[in-house]
Formats: structure tokens, sequence, C-alpha cells
């Protein structure tokens, strides 16, 4: 027979004599009758508790139900004296305030001490009501409350944990929590439950157990699904992980964020329309050929992105493969990629400055200097030796002023711009338009993008590197970083020179989401984005770049010393020439993306697909329309129905660490502590505000310095969703997000929350993670 559920006090009653695997603290119940009727003997029952600390905790008969949990709604004290029973009783009745009846309860224990470990696990994906135990927790404070309270602490961990995982798969306390949940499931006969636990001396203690309110009350898969794509994701790494013959390296790894970023790019659950529009653009192909042309080793027909269940994870071996230097000899290569992907596994926090902390891909000033730590790690001179020498001459051919990769690039974006217009002024039908434009993107803008992207890359490295080696100083790299004229800063010029039906002739076809049909740009709604009539606050005054000749003569030997073929002038038109080129062949490219985007919503429209629809299309479906008899409706309607069928079932079903290390982290994950939680699967876009701004609460997102049950009553505004600044996945605030089905970030961290709170609108797209300042 199951378990019912009742208040809080009467389901730990319940427990303490059903309950196997875990215990139950002591506890003393009654209600607001019984406390006014029968004071003296209440007391008398909890004298047993009188050299104790003691908890004094709500237990409303509104609270805890299956159809509201009021979260965080009542008021609990920790570490009461039974001399202070009264007082604190008093002021728990007194949180229930007009809901107050004779059968609420409150609820009496003794702290537990000795914790060594504490926190709250969700027996289902609160944003999406998938099949995984959620567990945060924190071994390091000693509190019980550090999870729920929702306050700044850098002790809270999140865990999560597949729920088809073997159980001999889990290990130590994770194993014994699962144990119990796994046995509290059964008890309730329910397999979405929200429970406080801690551990004291080894033993695990359960302090709440309550239905956990899901805004989607069933998953849209079922556990056995649920539990094959996991396993067919695993099968997958454990295949693309293997030693393969083209390739250095003997394992791979899978990130979100190293390389083409496509975490950053696109989000961590792209529709299917921008991840196939990604990978067709830049990283089935074209990421390779650009690389090779610089001088790299050949990865040609290697897609450096995979699809896992739709969620896109770059292949990190493939990717370090590409930044070795094409005449390093094959030993050495596999012994770079290997040391490479060791320095990831030890330290993984640098899966998104790989780049910077672990890999060599270009010279600088101090290669020589930072190369010398391969000698720790097995290397011998000579090795080093050849791979800054390879370097080298690497960026000698890619910064030469008269045939260097870079100026090519800028004859290539020349071309672009000429067939952009041939293509939208010709009388092509819409499928053909549209495979041109992505065809004259990709050999003429995107391959160019990289390779100036590349360049880019190289010569802010260059910059710093001069820096760091007293060549210039800090007012220097800052005085020519000011010279430069970007995209950026001819935008703001222009917003206040051009009026608004030129501002959108030169810039309407960008928007935020560069590869997302569902983002409108900025000509198809110039109202979203800018606010008319008011001046830029990020106008930049140019200034000349001048250096001293004291520093003049420095650089030149620098330059010849480390054997760069150029001289000053050469080296600083390379300079400015990448770092401007690299945004400025993204502004060319994405004319031709956007008028493709265009050139689709015109064909979904004649067969009345949506764009909603569309952005579960295909693009290679579409693509291959231009060589075949297949009709257009319904090629769109079978790829549109696919991508639904795949996104819906599985992509918004399953939840991946940003670093997959082996296939075990597939079932079984730790999240990074800098990362933000991300609750519900909606999108929003809305003002920002604060809650100083009473009068614009209502449709806005409201920016809150912590998850604190205390800022319950901003859901009695009709706010569109809210950003805290500290928080972890399961504190009250994002209990209460979950089930009242709010968009919400949790736990953004200072740095981020300082940056969107000085934004006027935000987009909020917890599906794919991704934050985007509109305004």
């Amino acid at each position: 027979m199951s378990l019912v559920f009742k208040t809080k006090a009467q389901n730990l009653d319940d427990l303490s004599t059903n309950l196997k695997s875990a215990s139950i603290l002591p506890l003393e119940y009654f209600s607001f009758s019984e406390w006014q009727s029968s004071k003296e003997k209440i007391l008398e029952r909890l004298e047993k508790f009188k050299n104790k600390n003691l908890v004094v905790r709500s237990s409303s008969q509104n609270e805890d139900s299956e159809k509201e949990s009021l979260a965080g709604h009542f008021t609990s004290i920790l570490n009461v004296k039974y001399e202070n029973i009264i007082s604190a009783v008093e002021e728990v009745l007194a949180s229930y305030k007009e809901s107050l009846s004779g059968e609420d309860q409150v609820l009496v224990q003794p702290m537990l001490e000795n914790v060594e470990n504490s926190g709250v696990v969700f027996s289902r994906d609160i944003s999406n009501a998938s099949h995984y135990y959620v567990i945060n927790y924190d071994e390091v404070s000693g509190s019980t409350d550090s999870v729920t309270s929702g306050e700044k602490s850098d002790n809270l961990s999140t865990l999560y944990i597949a729920k088809s995982t073997l159980i001999e798969k889990i290990t130590g306390w994770q194993q014994q929590l699962v144990v119990t949940i796994r046995e509290l499931e059964e008890l309730y006969d329910s397999s979405a439950l929200d429970v406080e636990f801690g551990f004291s001396e080894g033993n695990l203690y359960v302090f709440q157990v309550r239905p956990l309110i899901l805004a989607n009350k069933e998953s849209l898969v079922d556990s056995e699904s649920h539990r094959l794509y996991i396993r067919q994701i695993k099968n997958k790494v454990t295949s693309l992980s293997k030693k393969f013959p083209y390739l250095a390296g003997d394992k791979s790894i899978f990130g979100v964020m190293p390389d083409w970023n496509p975490a950053e790019i696109i989000g961590i659950r792209p529709r299917p329309f921008a991840l196939s529009l990604y990978k067709e653009l830049i990283t089935d192909g074209i990421w390779a050929e650009s690389r090779h042309r610089c001088g790299y080793r050949n990865l040609h027909s290697f897609p450096l992105i995979v699809s896992l269940g739709g969620i896109p994870y770059v292949d990190v071996r493939v990717s370090f493969n590409s930044f070795i230097p094409k005449d390093i000899n094959d030993e050495l290569a596999n012994k770079l990629v290997n040391h490479y992907l060791d320095a990831l596994r030890e330290n993984p926090s640098n899966h998104d400055k790989v780049e910077f902390e672990i890999i060599y891909s270009c010279f600088t000033f101090d290669l020589e200097k930072r190369a010398l730590r391969l000698l720790d790690h097995g290397f011998n001179k000579t090795e080093v030796s050849q791979l800054t020498s390879s370097l080298t001459k690497l960026t000698n051919n890619i910064i030469d002023n008269h045939e260097g990769l870079w100026k090519q690039d800028f004859e290539s974006l020349k071309v672009l711009q000429e067939r952009q217009k041939t293509i939208l002024n010709s009388d092509l039908n819409e499928i053909e338009k549209n495979y041109w434009l992505i065809e004259d993107c990709k050999k003429y803008g995107t391959l160019p993008f990289a390779g100036l992207a590349r360049a880019g890359f190289i010569a802010v490295q260059l910059l710093n590197s001069m820096v760091s080696e007293g060549i210039l100083s800090q007012e220097d790299y800052d005085s020519f970083m000011n010279s430069l004229r970007t995209i950026s800063s001819d935008m703001n010029h222009d917003f206040e020179e051009l009026d608004k039906e030129n501002f959108i002739e030169k810039y309407g076809h960008l928007r935020p989401g560069t590869y997302d049909i569902l983002t409108p740009s900025y000509k198809e709604d110039p109202d979203r984005y800018f606010q008319w009539g008011e001046k830029s606050h990020h106008r930049k005054e140019e200034e000349p770049f001048v250096l001293s000749d004291e520093k003049n003569k420095k650089l030149e030997k620098a330059l010849k010393s480390h054997g760069l073929n150029t001289n000053i002038e050469y080296f600083f038109d390379f300079l400015k020439g990448a770092i401007e080129g690299r945004e400025y062949s993204k502004f060319l490219f994405t004319k031709s993306l956007s008028a493709s985007m265009d050139s689709l919503i015109l064909m979904g429209e004649k067969f009345g697909f949506t764009r909603d629809e569309l952005s579960y299309a295909d693009i290679k479906a579409i693509h291959n329309l231009y060589s075949s008899t297949n009709k257009l409706s319904s090629t769109l309607n079978w790829s549109i129905g696919m991508g639904k069928k795949v996104y819906n079932k599985v992509t918004s079903n399953i939840t991946l660490p940003p670093l997959i290390i082996d296939e075990s982290f597939v079932e079984n994950f730790e999240l990074p502590k800098n990362q933000p939680n991300f609750i519900t699967l909606k999108q929003v876009t809305a003002r920002i505000t604060n809650l100083d701004n009473l009068e614009n609460l209502n449709d806005s997102i409201v920016m809150i310095p912590s998850a604190d049950p205390g800022f319950d009553w901003i859901f009695t505004y009709k706010i569109k969703g809210f950003v805290t600044m500290y928080g972890g996945a399961n504190s009250h605030m994002a209990i209460r997000a979950g089930e009242l089905s709010i968009p919400a970030i949790i736990g953004a961290g200072e740095l981020m929350y300082k940056k969107w709170s000085k934004a006027k609108v935000l987009t909020i797209d917890c599906s794919n993670k991704k934050v985007e300042i509109i305004q």
C-alpha cells in the first residue's frame, strides 16, 4: 500500500516507521488548535529536546501539496534553544498570516549535528520533467539549508544522474542517496519527488519529502525511451572516442565551448534548422579547409561538431588535431594531441579557453618561454624547438603583407558582394536563390570569415604577448585597439548620423541569433532593437595610434630576433586588418545568410508553414531541392516532422554536461559551479527591471540579488521571467519558477548578473541556455 502525501510533519512521521534505507530525526508536531488549548502539555512533550539545538518548522495544510509546494513561503527557524521555543512557535504560526487555520501544524526536531553533506534532490529534472535525479548539495559548510536558502555560496554543487543508471555505477554517498530516493518513489508511487537530506557520520537523514510540482506533468518520453536515448548517446561517444587511423590522439573529449563554441553561437539546444545551418556553413567542412589553408594539418571530411541527441558538441580531439602545423611529424603530433587532451581532462574548467591555457597554435613573442612548460611533460628540447619553429613559419605565412591568407580573404569578400547582388537581382526562383546564396556564402563568405577569424585571434595573441614581454605598454595596447574601425563602431556612429530608413538599409540584415530563423532581423522589427531618437551611449571617438621611436626600435628588434619576415608598417597593417576584418567579414556573409532565411520564409508561407515550424527543418533537405525533382511542400513537411520528433522526444529530454570526458559522463555528471541554472525550456523577450521599480514589474524580466524565498511576492505580479545573482538549481525560487512555468536563470553569477542588469531588453532562451541583449 502506497503512502499518501499529507503535511510535512505527518509525512515525516509516516516515514519514521516505513523508510528502511535512511533515518528520520525524532520529531514532535502539533496543530494551532492544540497550541492554543494545550500549550503546557506540548511544552512538556518538547522537554526531551531541552539540551539540543532545535529547528521549528512550518507544517501548513497549504504547503507541500500535489498542486502547489509554496516552497519557502512560510517561516522555519534554525538553532532554537528550548527556552526560546514559545517565541519561535509563535513566529512560525504568524507566517501563516490570513491562511492560518486550527489544523495548521508546527513541527519541532533536533538539529542534525556534525553535518558532512546536505542538500536537495529532485527525482525529475524540473526544467523538462525528464528522467534524472538532480542533486544540489553542499559538502563544505556544514549547514543544512545552504541549498534551499538561495543565498550566496561557493560551496554548492549540482549532480545529474540518469534514472536508468545502474546502481553499481554510482558510488559513495551518492549511491546511498539514490537507493533512498528509489525507495521513496516506491513508497509514494511517484516518480516526481522533492527531498531534503543530510549526512552525518556516514548516515543519511531525510528532512522533508514532498511532491515535485512540474509544469509539464509528464515527460514527453517514457523512462524506457529515455534509457534508450542515453544508451545511444553513450554508444556514439564510445565509437567516436576510439583510436582512429587519420587522427592523432588516443581518445577524444567532447565539449560545447571549445573552438567554434556552439554553446555561444547557436546554444545548447538549438532547433534543427539553426544546428544544420551552422554545420553546413562552417563546422562540417569550411572550418577544416580554412585551417589547412592556414598551414595546419588536413582535417578535410572530419566534421568539427557532432550532434548528440540534437545537442551540438565539438569533437575536441579533431579540434586539437587541426591546430598542429602540417609539417609536424606524426609521432610528435600524436604526443602533442595526447598532452593537450590530458591537460583538459586534468583542468576541465579550461574548456572555454583551450587556446589560451592548453594548446600552442601560433607564434607569440613569449612562445619560446611558454613552450618550455612542455619539458615538464615528457617532451625534449628538439621536439619543443620543432613546434616553435613550425608555428613561427605558419604565422609568417599568415601575416605576410603581399601573399598572406588574410589578404586573399579580403579579395574573396569582394567577390561575395558582387555575387550577392547578382543572385538577389536575378529572376531565379526561391529554391534556386536559396541554393546559390548558401553556396556562395560558404565559398566567398564563411571560408574567408574563418580565415580572418583565425588571423584576428593571432593578431590579439601577438598584441597580448607584446604587452607581457614589455614591448608595448597596456596603454599602447588600449590606444591601438581604440584606433580600430569596426562594424560595431560604425553602427554606433551611423545610429546617430543616419535616418531610420538608411540605417536599416545598411544594417537591417543583422539579427542577435545569426543562425536562428525565429529571431527577427533588424529590418523585420527595428523598434524591437532600437530606441530611435536616443543618442548612442557607446559611440567611440577614434584616435590615431602612434608609437614612440624608442618602442618602434624595440619592436623592430623583436621582429628580427624572432624571425618574423615583416616590418613594423606591414606588421601593424596585419594587426589592424585582421581584427577589423573578422567583424567585417561576418557583417558581409550574414547578408547572404539573412537573405537565405528570408527566401525560406517566403517558400514556407506559400505552403502554410510558420517560422516556428521552419525552425525544425534541416537545411540539407532544402538545399537538395535544387538538384532533385522532390516537391517543396512534401520535403518541408517531411523535414519539419522529423526535426520536431527528434527535438521534442530526444533533445528536449536529454541533459548533458558541457564537457564529456568519457561515456560515463553521459549519464552521471556534475555541472561546473560557474554555470547558471536555466529553469523551464521557455523563451521570453522583455524589458529589464529591478525590485525598486514596483510599477514596472508586470511584463518584465526581474533582476533579483538572490534566490531567497523572501522574494516569493514577485509572483503576485505578471512577470515574464527573472534572474538571480545567486542560488542553486534546487533553491526555493527555482522550485517556484518550475511549478509556475516562468522562465528563470538561477545563480547567474556576479559578472553576468551585472552585465545583464545594464541592458534594457533581454531575451532569455532557457532551452538553449542562452541570453541575448536586445537593447
